[in-house]
């Protein structure tokens, strides 16, 4: 029971700090989309859209009151938010 209650915790803390200020500050326009889910992981919510061989994508991470939003460009990063609630 004790290791269950350790392995769960620790899971927590996980999921808490993949939005953590280092990961954000990780996080570098130009920088591969692929990176970025290295570093944060598979987004929460992502719209995209695709107009004369440009593509553009709005992907969200959201975690205890955290929210990160990164614009991507061509699976590139151009802009990136982080917001603390």
């Amino acid at each position: 029971m004790r290791s269950l209650l350790i392995c769960l915790t620790l899971l927590m803390l996980t999921a808490c700090s993949r939005l953590s200020p280092e990961n954000y500050a990780k996080i570098e326009t130009g920088m591969a989309r692929e990176q970025v889910v290295d570093i944060l992981g598979e987004p929460d919510q992502s719209d995209g859209a695709s107009l004369l061989g440009i593509s553009g994508e709005r992907a969200t991470w959201e975690s205890g009151g955290t929210t990160v939003t990164v614009q991507f460009v061509n699976d590139k990063v151009m802009t990136k938010n982080r917001e603390k609630r």
